[in-house]
C-alpha cells in the first residue's frame, strides 16, 4: 500500500531489487481514507484485487512468522516448487485486513518491531536476496558469525 515518492526508502528497495533474479514487480496502491477498520477493509479489497490469478500470497504482519536467513532460504525454495506466482502483500499504515490475513498462504514477520511500510520494502528485497544468496552458496550471506 501506498506510493513511494522516492527518498532513501525507495533507493533501498531498487538497490537489493536489483540484485535479485528475478526481481520483484512493484505493484503500489493507494492508501485508503476513514476509520482504521474501513481503511484495511478498503486496501484488502484493492490488495484483493490485485493478485495475480493463482498466486501463492505471503502477508507480511507482526504476528507471522519470524524466521531467520537460513529458514527464509528455505520458505523461498519452497514457494518457488509451488511453481505459482508469488505475491508479497505489505499493507498501510493501519495494517491488513483480517480477510487479507485469512486468505494468506503464508504469514512472514520482519521480526518484533513495527517498521513503516515503505522500509518494509527495502527490507523485504534484502531478505529475499540474502535468501537466494544462501540458497546458490553465495558469499553475501556469513553464515558462519554468531547469532
Amino acid at each position: 500500500m501506498g506510493r513511494a515518492r522516492g527518498g532513501p526508502e525507495a533507493a533501498l528497495f531498487e538497490q537489493h531489487n536489483a540484485r535479485l533474479r528475478p526481481p520483484l514487480v512493484l505493484r503500489e496502491l493507494a492508501e485508503a481514507r476513514g476509520s482504521p477498520a474501513e481503511m484495511r477493509r478498503r486496501e484488502g479489497a484493492a490488495l484483493f484485487a490485485a493478485l495475480p490469478e493463482g498466486a501463492l500470497a505471503i502477508a507480511l504482519d507482526l504476528g507471522g512468522e519470524m524466521p531467520d536467513s537460513e529458514r527464509l532460504a528455505a520458505l523461498t525454495a519452497r514457494w518457488a516448487e509451488a511453481a505459482r506466482p508469488l505475491a508479497f502483500v505489505v499493507g498501510g499504515a493501519e495494517g491488513l485486513d483480517e480477510a487479507v490475513l485469512a486468505r494468506a498462504d503464508h504469514r512472514l514477520s520482519l521480526g518484533r518491531l513495527t517498521w513503516p511500510h515503505m522500509l518494509v520494502r527495502g527490507l523485504l528485497a534484502e531478505a529475499l536476496f540474502r535468501a537466494q544468496c544462501i540458497r546458490t552458496n553465495h558469499p553475501y550471506h556469513r553464515g558462519w558469525r554468531p547469532g
